[in-house]
């Protein structure tokens, strides 16, 4: 069975989806460890209740980003993780881990990609006026959320709505797509010269 590390900065409810399709089957992967940057991050907590084993690395501790990142390598490779999964990591990944996990870490954005990438997707689809918002996952390369896409699921954005009432209704659809595109990537499932599938 291959060994996911998942990589999360904040709350840690798609960190959560995960692990529950694990616990029930639907990921066909074991979620071994959990990457968190930021030491106060809920996500921690759900961690360690659910008694999977998390580190906790400052980036401030080092020289550099590639200093860090070679840490985190060290970690990954001593637990033999197969995959990364990003779930609300609020950094950019570079050639350290890219070298080490070619076409094997995975991001999921909430918008529309190449639409409202960085922070505040949801905000910037509602400062935009659109009508559609949704979800994407893809690919993670050096870039600002510009790898490669791999599967979008949209959102309607309906008359009334607040950004809190929008966000809900996506972190729920990302909660159904996340664990299931990533069981069918980690079985060849998915076509991937397709721009996308759902």
């Amino acid at each position: 069975m291959k060994k996911i590390a998942v990589f999360a900065s904040g709350n840690g409810s798609n960190f959560q989806a995960l692990v529950e399709a694990e616990k029930t089957g639907v990921l066909g992967a074991k979620i071994s460890l959990l990457i968190c940057d930021q030491p106060e991050a809920y996500v921690l907590k759900r961690a360690s209740a659910e008694r999977i084993p998390f580190l906790c690395v400052s980036p401030k501790c080092y020289s550099s980003k590639v200093a860090y990142e070679q840490a985190l390598l060290e970690q990954l490779n001593r637990e033999n993780i197969d995959f990364i999964l990003l779930a609300g990591y609020m950094r950019l990944i570079g050639a350290t881990l890219l070298q080490a996990y070619p076409r094997r870490i995975i991001n999921i954005h909430p918008s529309l990609l190449p639409a409202f990438p960085g922070k505040d997707a949801v905000d910037q689809a509602v400062n935009a006026g659109v009508k559609v918002t949704g979800l994407t996952v893809h690919y993670v390369d050096e870039g600002m959320d510009t790898g490669q896409i791999i599967a979008q699921r949209a959102v309607e954005i309906e008359t009334g709505d607040t950004r809190e009432s929008i966000q809900k209704r996506i972190q729920l659809a990302e909660h159904q797509v996340y664990p299931a595109v990533v069981q069918q990537l980690l079985h060849d499932c998915i076509n991937l010269n397709l721009e996308g599938s759902k």
